[in-house]
């Protein structure tokens, strides 16, 4: 198979244990996995708000999920770690699912949406985004956006910081989409600053202070030399001048007009010789008619 293909198999394999694990565990508060194969097998952990759910009493239910995977799926010898999240509140699959099913249950979706991305902020986080998308309200397809502090939307940091999650609302008149984004307490984001009080700026940039002290090195000049400079500027011709004699300048304009002159003269002269020949040769031709005529009568 080739590498490509392979890449597509893989994916097309995960999304297909992800929406197991979604429909399996979604009682248990499932917060999304992470598939790693190693060569015991494929090892996957797997996060939930209710693990004692997931395991099921005396390992029964995730004995029942791992024989499930290795049929379904041809995963070799699946090996499933549960771990507990530490705060539900800031994994974004679990509170996709939360406010999915406060829809589910009649919840008006503006109280719903506002009740739930301030539990988000209250657990510390940076920033959250909850959009709405479906017949919220009536039988037209609208979107709905709640959001507060700070969030990505693309790029590098929209994909590694940004945690998110998507749920389904199934309701009389039609499906909810719930998405949601959260940045988590801590994220180190690429335009955050800060400033430090009473720091040494040799440890910090020390190129910048070399080059610092090499500009003030660099004596600047007194007054009388900058005058001097000055006036050289001023008396010293700009790029491209040279300075010419005016005496120069103007036998040369009186010769080029005296050339000038006699080119016309001698072209006005030929033009007349021209006319005249013309004229002569229009009169020789009226003669000529003139005599035919005569000796005719």
């Amino acid at each position: 198979m080739a590498d490509e293909h392979q890449f597509i198999q893989d994916g097309l394999q995960r999304s297909q244990i992800d929406e197991f694990f979604s429909e399996e565990l979604g009682r248990a508060g499932y917060g999304g996995m992470d598939v790693a194969k190693t060569p015991m097998g494929t090892q996957i952990v797997l996060k939930a708000e209710k693990p004692g759910m997931v395991i099921g009493k005396g390992g029964k239910n995730i004995r029942k999920i791992t024989r499930e995977l290795g049929e379904r799926f041809n995963l070799d010898d699946p090996q499933i770690d549960v771990q507990e999240v530490d705060e539900p509140d800031l994994n974004a699959r679990i509170v996709a699912d939360r406010l999915a099913n406060a829809l589910e249950r009649g919840w008006y979706f503006r109280k719903a949406g506002h009740t739930t991305i301030d539990r988000i902020m209250d657990s510390g986080a940076l920033g959250a985004e909850i959009v709405l998308s479906g017949k919220v309200t009536g039988a037209r397809s609208r979107v709905e956006k709640f959001n507060r502090g700070y969030i990505k939307h693309n790029g590098e940091p929209a994909q590694e910081i940004v945690d998110h999650g998507q749920g389904v609302a199934v309701m009389k008149l039609g499906t909810i989409g719930v998405d949601v984004k959260i940045i988590p307490p801590g994220a180190n984001l690429p335009d955050d600053f800060h400033i430090e009080e009473d720091a040494n700026p040799e440890e910090l940039v020390p190129e910048a202070v070399e080059v610092n002290e090499q500009a003030a090195l660099i004596e600047e000049p007194d007054e009388e030399t900058l005058e001097e400079l000055e006036a050289d500027d001023e008396e010293s011709p700009e790029p491209g001048e040279t300075e010419v004699d005016e005496e120069i300048v103007e036998e040369v304009i009186e010769e080029e007009s005296a050339e000038a002159e006699d080119s016309e003269s001698e072209s006005v002269e030929e033009e007349l010789d021209e006319l005249e020949e013309e004229v002569e040769a229009e009169a020789e031709e009226l003669l000529e008619e003139m005599e035919d005529e005569e000796s005719e009568e």
